[in-house]
């Protein structure tokens, strides 16, 4: 389908994608090779003008790698008015019409792009993609399920959603306070909107899980990755240990620059070690006194984070715990609920264990402990 001069996009990448986890805003990620924000502009590549909204502090990102394909405009402090900040640009270009699309749904279609435009190219004052609600509803409480919803003639909402450029900045300008998309705001204006094909496939990645869901939809190679770590502790006084996050009375302390945390420290550079990406000292340097006595946990959480950031999920971890003492086995099954709470996995993908060194070498001398940790990444 031909595009008309007259159509323009926005693509909306204000947000910072929290929930998606990982250390970068899910727009920045990157999905097969290519960041989501690239392959969300490249699906409209057929449009003469496209825009584009951007956090402030990410604008020097945005010039980097996007500079000279789209028009960059700063975003407010929610979706409704960066859109609106964008929509003001257009006015008094020639444009006509306007898509807006969000930046998290790298995989929207050709199909589903031209329904939009068709509807709008034959009169339609508006127009948006939606799938039909096939599962049963519930209505919830207090974690118990305590009514149903009628689920017929209800539609799942995407984007992009095409609108008359005039209509649809009325509409903004009209109801500043915003909406959860700018189909409720058309409705409110009174503008008819017609419901064109959407597809399951042009999900909206929020969730870490979802960036996975969309490699195997692109038809990614699953991509293993295995890792090892190592880590020794040496005893010093104190009256506990602390081993894979748990607390455990002792008549020794591990020395270390945080809590040494010697199955954790394993179990992180593990991670690290799958993802090339080097060990602790690298992200958290122990010459950098703010880390002095920190708590492990903050580690492993960025190295899990980390993992997920680049599409990668925990296939298995197994820790290996080296000591004649503090006695191990009574506390496994506390450590390995408290690894899988701090890295957000079931806890039987995490295996934890003890063994001795038989009296032999430092460990059988009771001068420290050792861990050895492997982690299984997968990806795809």
């Amino acid at each position: 389908m031909k595009i008309p001069d007259t159509y323009a996009v926005i693509v909306t990448a204000a947000g910072r994608g929290t929930r998606a986890g990982g250390d970068i805003p899910k727009q920045w990620r990157v999905l097969d090779g290519r960041s989501v924000i690239q392959r969300s502009i490249e699906a409209f590549a057929g449009f003469p003008r496209i825009v584009v909204t951007l956090s402030p502090e990410d604008m020097g990102r945005g010039l980097d790698q996007l500079s000279g394909q789209v028009v960059l405009v700063a975003g407010g402090d929610t979706r409704s008015a960066s859109i609106r900040a964008a929509l003001e640009t257009l006015e008094g270009s020639g444009v006509t019409h306007v898509l807006i699309h969000d930046g998290a749904r790298p995989l929207v279609s050709p199909h589903v792009i031209h329904g939009v435009v068709a509807a709008l190219k034959a009169g339609a004052d508006a127009a948006a993609p939606g799938l039909s609600v096939t599962d049963a509803l519930w209505r919830a409480e207090g974690g118990h399920v305590t009514g149903t919803a009628n689920r017929e003639g209800l539609l799942r909402a995407q984007t992009p959603q095409g609108f008359r450029l005039d209509a649809i900045l009325a509409a903004h300008r009209a109801f500043p306070e915003g909406a959860a998309d700018d189909v409720e705001l058309a409705l409110r204006a009174g503008l008819t909107v017609t419901a064109t094909p959407g597809d399951e496939d042009n999900l909206k990645l929020t969730w870490p899980q979802d960036f996975a869901r969309a490699e195997r939809i692109m038809g990614a190679p699953m991509d293993i990755r295995l890792g090892n770590g190592f880590d020794v502790h040496a005893f010093t006084t104190g009256d506990h240990v602390w081993l894979c996050g748990v607390k455990i009375p002792h008549d020794k302390a591990l020395l270390g620059h945080s809590d040494a945390d010697v199955g954790m420290h394993a179990l992180t550079d593990a991670i690290y070690g799958a993802l090339a990406q080097g060990d602790i000292g690298r992200h958290f340097p122990p010459s950098d006194p703010q880390w002095k006595g920190a708590e492990s946990h903050i580690f492993l959480r960025h190295a899990i984070e980390l993992a997920r950031s680049m599409g990668f999920a925990l296939g298995n971890a197994d820790v290996t715990l080296i000591c004649e003492r503090p006695k191990v086995g009574p506390h496994a099954g506390a450590m390995q609920l408290r690894l899988s709470e701090i890295m957000g996995v079931d806890p039987d993908r995490i295996s934890v264990k003890a063994t001795t060194s038989e009296r032999l070498g430092f460990t059988g001398r009771e001068e420290g402990i050792a861990a050895i940790a492997t982690a299984t990444l997968i990806r795809g």
